[in-house]
């Protein structure tokens, strides 16, 4: 099956070392996640991000559900981008590229996710109502909650 993809690109007026110190670090993620969803990270905090690196957390994605989710950062090539996997968690297969460059105003910052789901013959109907519109809310909560942590100059 081919996988779903998601894709957002946004401006921020910010350095691109400042990108990659606020994106690089597993603890902003709380600041960027809508809050019912009510996301933990449950593994031990890590000052830099790492090939290699592992990442346990907990998430409510649905239905007040709580879900343990595991990535792993696959590739990081500082400062312009890198990859998170899923290891263990809610999809079949998650793989979310993170992409940073200097633009003229400051620093693009563009996500790729490719993801699957568990459920193959259901997938498209599963994807189409319930999680292609969930990963655009919390993708749309993101973008807002950056440009309140960033708003233009």
């Amino acid at each position: 099956m081919k996988p779903f993809t998601l894709e957002r690109t946004q401006i921020l007026p910010i350095t691109l070392e400042a990108a990659w110190d606020f994106f690089s670090n597993p603890a902003n993620l709380t600041k960027i996640t809508p809050p019912e969803m009510d996301f933990r990270i449950t593994s031990p905090r890590q000052s830099e991000t790492y090939a290699g690196q592992i990442i346990t957390y907990t998430v409510r994605p649905l239905l007040r559900l709580t879900v343990n989710w595991t990535t792993e950062i696959t590739h990081v090539d500082r400062p312009n981008f890198f990859v998170d996997e899923q290891r263990f968690g809610p999809y079949r297969f998650w793989h979310h590229q993170h992409r940073f460059r200097e633009v003229e105003g400051g620093v693009e910052v563009y996500d790729l996710v490719h993801y699957l789901l568990l459920h193959d013959q259901l997938a498209p109907l599963i994807n189409r109502l319930f999680i292609a519109p969930r990963l655009k809310r919390i993708f749309n909560y993101r973008t807002e909650a950056l440009s309140k942590l960033f708003p233009s100059r």
